[in-house]
């Protein structure tokens, strides 16, 4: 199997360029296989009470901010297996912050979240080695942004990128 490039700028809504510019290298499937080894590497350290901490009033626990990670790979894997297949139904975006409390992520230990994004990344990975160099240049509508399927593999990876930066500068740093 080829390389997945890089997308053009052309090819994602402008909102994402900061996250998409975070990833090293040229290729998504080795982009998203470091970012997953970064992920599991810092949750594995964690003590399971560091999970539940919040570096602010009213901003989300560690544990809140991976089961956002997980959720949106989920969402953004969804929207590539739709666009994909051609499917021009324009897909509604979701609200972050009502996800959070609804997933109850506090309640859930750290090892399982880890579980969950281990598994949640190697169908991702699957799914976007199944499809083909035409496949990954078709394109959609989510949210009212326009997206190519490659660019959402991208998006999954950088955007991991900079929630776990996150929790390194403002909750690990000082937590």
């Amino acid at each position: 199997m080829n390389a997945i490039e890089r997308p053009a700028s052309s090819e994602f809504a402008a909102y994402y360029a900061p996250y998409i510019a975070r990833c090293e290298g040229d290729d998504l499937i080795a982009a998203l296989t470091m970012t997953s080894e970064r992920f599991e590497s810092m949750t594995a350290s964690l003590p399971d009470t560091m999970g539940d901490h919040r570096y602010a009033e009213g901003k989300w626990s560690i544990k809140e901010v991976l089961q956002h990670l997980i959720d949106c790979e989920r969402v953004f894997a969804y929207r590539a297996l739709r666009f994909a297949r051609n499917d021009a139904t324009e897909l509604h975006g979701f609200d972050e912050d009502a996800y959070a409390p609804a997933s109850e992520a506090d309640r859930r230990t750290l090892a399982d979240l880890r579980m969950e994004h281990a598994a949640v990344r190697s169908a991702s990975i699957a799914l976007f080695k199944s499809f083909s160099a035409a496949m990954l240049l078709r394109s959609g509508s989510a949210n009212g942004n326009r997206f190519t399927v490659r660019a959402l593999g991208w998006a999954i990876a950088g955007h991991e990128l900079h929630h776990l930066d996150v929790i390194n500068q403002r909750y690990l740093a000082h937590g």
